[in-house]
């Protein structure tokens, strides 16, 4: 024996490799955080929905994690930040490939503050000018798109407190 693996283990551990991609690519295994969903919807003062299918993060671990190394995400998708507390918070777009758009709101829903357009890799800091416990990322041209503005109300599960 040579001390070299078979040719059948190497094609199996090559085959193995190739299924496992998808689910590095897609961002929630790479640092092992997986995460909830839930719709959130967000109500303009001219009564206009719109419905989002959202990642919840919750955890420290997860906050940190939050949409880094993600190649994509539906224009329906985004992922709600509860910080547990009202507070300041503050953003960055470290390893975060996709410019993204954020929608700051209170511990009611309502948004406070919104940063559109934040540059992916950037280290600078986006503040939420204001205290807030919730922070939404959306793909970067929601904010204008549907015409997301200042004291809107985002309502789901996870704001209203759970049942």
């Amino acid at each position: 024996m040579s001390g070299l693996p078979s040719r059948r283990r190497v094609l199996k551990g090559a085959l193995a490799a190739l299924f496992l991609i998808p689910l590095f690519v897609s961002g929630t295994v790479e640092a092992g955080e997986i995460f909830a969903r839930e719709p959130l919807t967000i109500t303009g003062a001219d009564g206009a929905s719109h419905v989002f299918n959202v990642e919840l993060a919750l955890t420290e671990a997860q906050r940190e994690q939050g949409l880094m190394f993600r190649r994509m995400m539906g224009e329906n998708e985004g992922m709600l930040f509860d910080f547990g507390e009202t507070r300041m918070v503050y953003m960055w777009m470290k390893n975060t490939v996709l410019p993204l758009d954020m929608v700051f709101m209170d511990k009611d829903g309502v948004v406070t503050h919104l940063h559109s357009d934040a540059v992916p890799y950037s280290e600078a800091i986006i503040s939420s000018v204001s205290p807030v416990k919730y922070v939404l990322e959306l793909s970067a041209g929601t904010i204008k798109r549907l015409h997301l503005s200042k004291g809107d109300r985002a309502t789901s599960a996870e704001i209203a407190g759970k049942p």
